[in-house]
């Protein structure tokens, strides 16, 4: 791995690739998009992982970047690994590769997901509500005993989304499923396990504090809200209790980390804070050469 970590600003640790290359997006991955545009009142970029990298480098940031599978929970057609791993071995100073498995694929999941490990993924992407699965039941433990033997993280979007946000009935998808509580179990299951609770868990924030305290295993990355408006409670427990556990993370192409650090500059974060937030609580859990 060919990172300088002297001259990265920040680490990103919750960025997409949302295509692949020379592919047309798939239709129902359209739906959401136009349907994601009307609810946010615009149309962020659907970049490649390369694109991404090129992106990050102009900034002299590190990205970990993943795509999402959830064919069974959305039924649309999943943006491949290999691009993802192949964009990261191109960018080896700037990308760190994430996989995603969905859940639902059972022992050829957990096949899948020890090619990942092999090809060299560092991490996997989990998001309940379009995966549509209860991240505690037990049928998936395999999957995530795969990950914990390989000393790997497994991130977990949390909270709501704007997938579906304001089609009928929201394009299907159920929120109950990224409720952070039902992590406690596979924290309290997997004390190995490295768990990444993404995102504020609005409208369940306490819970994923609560968690992150009890549980040394278990982190909280801060992508997809702009920092200003983080919750009190959040910003208290950064300051406080979690500063060595909150990561950066912009949640890109959705928010941009400029704009994401240029909220996060407003906070009352203390200065001995910021730069672990920034970079080193990363650095630390990534296990990136110092």
């Amino acid at each position: 791995m060919s990172i300088d970590l002297d001259r990265v600003v920040a680490i990103d640790v919750h960025t997409h690739a949302e295509r692949n290359a020379g592919e047309p997006q798939d239709a129902v991955t359209t739906e959401l998009l136009e349907a994601a545009a009307r609810y946010f009142g615009g149309s962020p970029p659907q970049p490649t992982a390369q694109e991404v990298a090129d992106y990050y480098r102009e900034r002299s940031m590190l990205a970990v970047v993943f795509t999402v599978d959830d064919e069974a929970g959305m039924g649309r057609r999943r943006i491949g690994n290999d691009e993802v791993l192949q964009a990261a071995r191109d960018n080896p100073d700037v990308l760190i590769p994430f996989g995603s498995v969905d859940p639902h694929k059972g022992k050829l999941g957990v096949r899948e997901a020890q090619a990942l490990i092999e090809a060299g993924v560092r991490g996997f992407k989990f998001h309940p509500n379009t995966q549509a699965f209860w991240p505690n039941e037990r049928e998936h433990y395999p999957l995530y005993e795969t990950i914990a033997e390989a000393g790997l993280i497994a991130l977990f979007h949390s909270g709501t989304t704007g997938i579906g946000a304001g089609m009928p009935g929201g394009g299907g998808v159920r929120l109950k499923y990224s409720n952070p509580i039902f992590l406690d179990d596979v924290a309290a299951d997997f004390p190995g396990l490295d768990i990444i609770i993404a995102h504020p868990s609005f409208p369940w924030q306490d819970e994923a504090l609560a968690i992150a305290v009890h549980k040394p295993n278990v982190y909280i990355d801060l992508s997809g809200w702009s920092p200003k408006y983080f919750p009190d409670n959040l910003i208290r427990y950064t300051n406080t209790l979690l500063k060595d556990k909150m990561l950066f993370g912009s949640d890109f192409p959705l928010i941009t980390p400029d704009r994401w650090l240029a909220d996060f500059e407003t906070l009352p974060i203390k200065d001995e804070v910021r730069p672990l937030v920034l970079k080193q609580n990363a650095a630390r859990l990534l296990r990136l050469p110092s």
